[in-house]
Formats: C-alpha cells, structure tokens, sequence
C-alpha cells in the first residue's frame, strides 16, 4: 500500500542543546488523524564513518570514550560533515584526525539512519583503501588507541562487550559484503 506523507501544520523547537536540538512536528496524517511528533534533529550535512583498509584484511577501529554508555568503545572512526564539506572530504579528514592515515582511494558505500521514527541523522559509510601516514590535529579530548581488526573476524568482534556502536557494526558487514562482491 501506497501512502501519502503526513502534512505538516508546524514545527518548533522544543530544546536545543550544543550538540541536539528537539523539534516538535504537528502532523495530519490521510486519515485525518492529527498528532504531535519529536524528533532529535542532527546537524544537515550529517556524519561519516570510515572503513579505513591498509590492507585487504585488515581494518583500522578506534578506541573512544562514550559518553551515552559510560565506556571506552570500539568502532569505525567516524564525526560530522562541517558544513560546505564534501562527504569523502570529510571522511578523509576524520581517518587523518582519528587514525593517522589518509586514503588515496575513498569509495561511498552509502547512507544509514539510527532510529529513523525520531532522528533526522544521517551517516554515510567511507571505505578508505590505499592508505598514506598523514595526521591533522582534531577535537578529541585524548589520543585515540587504534587497533588493527580483521575483516574476517567479525564474528569475534560482536562478542566483545566494548563494541556495541550500531553504526560500526552495520557498517562494517556492508564494508565486508561489498568485498566479498568484488571477490575480495
């Protein structure tokens, strides 16, 4: 079935903070039925996350502290596109920020949502080969640890308490899924 999207009578913001804003959407849906809606909405260019590949089995993760679970996490380098800033632009800034590489060879894998009913972010998913030693200085609070994970052992990777970053794991089974279609 087919449906049309709900119109929209208003919209203000309910709270903003540094980093978020909520915004209150008053919707009609084709039915006639009208209700209210928050949504966290990000930042417009939204935000990339990198498979950084120095080689054809091995990617580049990081070790960050995050705020939301209280522990140093495991996951893909990612950060937000600066506005005006080309997404493999930015990727290529955030793996130089993050990792200490830059890539010669950036290939966008595609988009995904968190939690689409009440977020309006977007990352876009970088696979990073051909990689050259280049750092830039970043934002980060303390230096990042880098730890070197092989493609093939996700499996191994899932089981780890400190990697729970969703966007990390989808993004890493798409970085798999695309080699492994090009016989990699």
């Amino acid at each position: 079935m087919r449906r049309s999207k709900p119109a929209v009578h208003g919209r203000r913001t309910v709270a903003r903070s540094r980093l978020f804003e909520v915004e209150e959407m008053q919707l009609e849906f084709s039915n006639g039925v009208r209700t209210r809606y928050e949504r966290l909405v990000g930042s417009s260019g939204g935000a990339v996350a990198i498979a950084a590949m120095p080689d054809p089995d091995t990617v580049l993760l990081i070790r960050e502290y995050a705020a939301g679970t209280d522990r140093y996490e495991l996951g893909l380098p990612k950060g937000k596109i600066e506005p005006g800033e080309d997404i493999l632009a930015a990727a290529n800034r955030e793996i130089m920020e993050e990792v200490g590489y830059g890539g010669r060879c950036l290939t966008h894998l595609g988009a995904f949502s968190l939690a689409p009913g009440y977020m309006s972010h977007t990352t876009h998913l970088v696979l990073a080969e051909d990689l050259y030693e280049e750092r830039i200085p970043g934002d980060e609070p303390e230096e990042i640890e880098v730890v070197p994970w092989s493609i093939r052992e996700l499996g191994r990777l899932l089981a780890r308490e400190d990697c729970s970053e969703a966007r990390s794991i989808a993004g890493l089974f798409i970085v798999r899924e695309h080699l492994l279609g090009q016989g990699r």
